[in-house]
């Protein structure tokens, strides 16, 4: 399957922002990982999943400077990885804000 026909999978308004005539999955993948894994349902991760495969998806998730906690968690349980593995874990906001936990 090309990029075009995987494009058509995700959930309308999940890339509001971008020309899905122009979309192409293999320019900037850690962007639509991130987008999915925050914003996306279980027919988006499958996309992704079935597009890239579980390790390009780790390997780009470990580069992320910032990913949900939540989207961590369960990338590590998926994969079956360490959260100190991710450079995220490491780079969280030194003085979080009230709100966070």
């Amino acid at each position: 399957m090309e990029t075009t026909e995987y494009s058509k999978n995700f959930t309308e308004g999940l890339f509001w922002d971008i020309d899905m005539e122009l979309f192409d999955m293999d320019k900037c993948p850690s962007q639509i990982i991130q987008r999915v894994l925050e914003y996306g349902d279980i027919k988006d991760w499958n996309t992704i999943r079935s597009y890239y495969g579980l390790d390009k998806i780790v390997e780009v998730c470990q580069n992320l400077r910032t990913l949900d906690p939540v989207c961590l968690s369960f990338i590590c349980c998926i994969s079956n990885t360490n959260k100190e593995e991710y450079r995220c874990y490491h780079t969280r906001q030194s003085n979080p804000a009230h709100w966070s936990y």
